[in-house]
């Protein structure tokens, strides 16, 4: 069991502060407070061990799209929550768009003959971005966006990509599990510094 707290309420400084000790919330439509977590596992993709598939590569290479960063947070973000059963609540929706206006969350979008067919989310404090979530309407354009978004990370030499939840989509991008101690101890390392996403 990896809930640690249960509380009525969710601003943006109580999930910036959850996030630097390491737990992250959650919802659920039919529960009327919100959950925080932390697993015993964590997984994270290291920046260096992205893995890209020579399909995804081809198509990366071939397919006809465009990515931005930051065009489109809500939007990202309640395409990821259009799905059943989810834990996007327009509680979230609301405060992690406030965290994107003051520039602590992002979102990757990939456009497809102009209409985001594909993106992905989450934090950024220091030099560590925690993915929140993903989504796609074409195939692979959640991908793409992950890829883009290692690509930005490494670029600006952030140190910890965290992804909550190990799953086979994830282990086959090159996630991988740590021990909560241990990462704990990224997650400090990583908000000694001060980086910049755009």
């Amino acid at each position: 069991m990896d809930l640690v707290r249960v509380t009525t309420t969710l601003t943006p400084e109580s999930v910036e502060a959850g996030y630097r000790e390491g737990i992250f919330p959650m919802a659920d439509p039919d529960f009327p407070g919100i959950t925080w977590h932390r697993p015993p596992m964590r997984a994270i993709i290291p920046l260096d061990g992205f893995h890209v598939s020579r399909s995804l590569a081809r198509r990366m290479r071939t397919a006809r799209f465009e990515i931005t960063f930051d065009r489109d947070f809500e939007g990202v973000m309640r395409a990821c929550a259009a799905r059943e059963p989810t834990w996007i609540t327009e509680d979230l929706i609301e405060v992690y768009v406030a965290l994107h206006r003051a520039g602590k969350a992002h979102s990757v979008e990939v456009r497809v003959n102009g209409q985001v067919a594909g993106g992905v989310y989450g934090v950024h404090l220091g030099a560590a971005f925690f993915a929140e979530s993903m989504f796609h309407s074409v195939t692979d354009m959640s991908k793409v966006a992950l890829a883009s978004l290692v690509a930005r990370l490494r670029e600006r030499n952030f140190q910890l990509l965290e992804v909550q939840y190990l799953t086979p989509h994830l282990a086959g991008l090159g996630a991988i599990e740590i021990p909560h101690d241990e990462y704990l101890v990224r997650l400090r390392q990583a908000l000694d510094h001060n980086h910049t996403m755009l």
